[in-house]
């Protein structure tokens, strides 16, 4: 059995709704992941819910409900919106779930032992919003905190700590040394800085329970629980241990009971894409890698950092009515053309503002106008000329076609999923030429032009074949739609089949329907 491509998602703070970041992060991922699978690959896609924690203990409180009730609520809504978006995960953990709980207590237990962790005393500033501790390096200028950490107070109480410190040089000789670690090479060069610039300090991990009930009890003092970044970002290595992955299992064996493994696990581990946003790389590029090193789990291959949207320029925000609702626009417009547009707006790596007149004009003039006029075209003309049935090959269009998608699967195994999408546009547009360039309108007047007829809807048929395999990772829906019109009855997720010559002569296409159908719309995509 070999290992399979593993990607996963930061997962969310349970204590909120969906929004438009988390949506982009969600279709990303299932893009990449799609990507893999159509290149061959086994894949696992993990994405999730991160519950512990004081906000969440005190959201239940202020609704007079148990943590667990409020969370088995609030993680409904998100499963639903994860599975509104088409996104294919294999797994949904949850920070709650015992499974999750019982590895991130051998990963405490062993780190105890091994005598990573100490406790000691801890007076300083802390954050309840933030749920982190703060030096007055965190002070602005003229001696105030950034309002993101809300009231901040000073805090007296003893603690366990992870020596975190002690991994500086270390961490900082393995981003030099393996480059793709940290991706874009932007954010890469940003934890190499703050690495170079300050000194990391030790790691308070834990919580009194006293304080905080809600949160994974250490399993050698029960008076505390974990801290919730502790928690959470053990989710990604978790879920592979659970399953019984070797690479999980047997460097905490002995440690502390693991949940049962599947009789025949897979094998995950260490992941190859955690795909985050640009506020948590600190965690994940800094005390994520420290603490596998620490337990002697191998570290995952690459962070991958996506930047952030705005709405007309300004930031998002609820209390402005400054938002884009993912769920409404979906409802509306389409789940793929929302994709569509949150992969080819945002490269993976710098910030993009979202507005409604640039969303209705990608989709008019890409979506409708480009695929969905040139699939219609194209197949109601072999319809109305040739009663539905496949001419003999010919391969006019085939280098095009095939440059396209060499090119397309190249940016794939790169994850530079927005050049993909306009390598694939440029087959679009070449076959939309192409159809004004033949006039096979005209041709099909001409019985001395039958045979060029033939040529040209062939051509045509087979560049919407090969379009519907490009399409499926980031448009599933309409590249399976896409599919049955050819009246192919497969999936079109393998790249293999983007070969050129797959409609065999006499094959016969089903009815064509509109992709994406012109909107006559004023206003919002909503």
């Amino acid at each position: 059995m070999s290992k399979r491509f593993y990607i996963t998602t930061a997962i969310d703070y349970v204590n909120g709704q969906p929004h438009l970041g988390h949506a982009y992060e969600k279709v990303v991922a299932d893009v990449i992941a799609r990507a893999h699978r159509s290149l061959g690959e086994e894949v696992f896609f993990l994405t999730g819910l991160d519950e512990h924690g004081q906000k969440v203990q005190q959201a239940a409180q202020a609704e007079g409900k148990d943590p667990q009730a409020y969370c088995d609520e609030l993680a409904a809504v998100w499963q639903e919106f994860v599975a509104r978006l088409n996104v294919s995960n294999d797994d949904f953990i949850r920070t709650t779930q015992p499974r999750h709980k019982q590895v991130v207590q051998a990963m405490l237990a062993k780190l105890h032992r091994i005598g990573e962790l100490y406790k000691a005393p801890y007076r300083g500033l802390y954050s309840p919003r933030q749920e982190t501790f703060l030096t007055e390096k965190d002070r602005r200028p003229d001696g105030t905190f950034d309002p993101i950490y809300g009231e901040v107070f000073e805090l007296i109480e003893d603690n366990w700590y992870f020596r975190m410190s002690r991994y500086q040089s270390w961490l900082i000789e393995h981003i030099e040394t393996h480059p793709s670690f940290v991706q874009p090479d932007n954010r890469r060069n940003e934890v190499l800085g703050f690495l170079r610039a300050e000194t990391l300090d030790d790691l308070c991990i834990t919580r009194p329970k006293a304080r905080l009930s809600w949160g994974i009890p250490l399993p050698f003092d029960p008076d505390y629980v974990t801290y919730v970044w502790f928690d959470a970002l053990s989710n990604y290595f978790s879920v592979p241990t659970a399953l019984g992955d070797p690479a999980g299992t047997e460097p905490l064996a002995g440690d502390y009971e693991l949940p049962a493994a599947a009789s025949a696990p897979p094998l995950l581990w260490p992941a190859d894409v955690h795909l985050i946003g640009k506020d948590i790389l600190k965690f994940h590029a800094v005390y994520w890698p420290i603490m596998l090193k620490a337990c002697g789990i191998a570290l995952p291959r690459q962070v991958l950092v996506h930047g952030w949207w705005q709405k007309d320029g300004a930031k998002m925000s609820k209390s402005t009515g400054n938002v884009v609702d993912p769920i409404a626009v979906t409802g509306d417009w389409g789940v793929d053309a929302f994709r569509y547009y949150v992969v080819r707006e945002l490269d993976i790596g710098p910030d993009a503002n979202w507005t409604d007149a640039g969303f209705q004009a990608r989709y008019h003039a890409e979506l409708a106008n480009g695929l969905g006029n040139l699939v219609n075209r194209s197949l109601s003309m072999l319809r109305r000329y040739r009663g539905g049935a496949v001419p003999a090959r010919s391969d006019e269009l085939a280098p095009d076609a095939q440059s396209v998608a060499a090119d397309a699967a190249d940016a794939w195994r790169r994850h530079n999923l927005q050049r993909a999408l306009i390598r694939t546009w440029d087959l679009v547009t070449r076959a939309n030429q192409f159809v004004d360039q033949t006039a096979p309108f005209k041709l099909a007047k001409d019985p001395a032009q039958s045979q060029r007829l033939d040529t040209v809807l062939y051509n045509l048929a087979e560049v919407c074949r090969v379009l519907a395999v490009l399409l499926w990772p980031f448009l599933p829906d309409a590249a399976a739609r896409l599919y049955s019109q050819l009246g192919l009855s497969q999936a079109p997720d393998r790249i293999a089949d983007a070969a050129w010559g797959g409609l065999p002569r006499g094959h016969r296409i089903g009815e064509p329907t509109p992709l994406f159908p012109r909107r006559d719309v004023q206003g919002p995509p909503r």
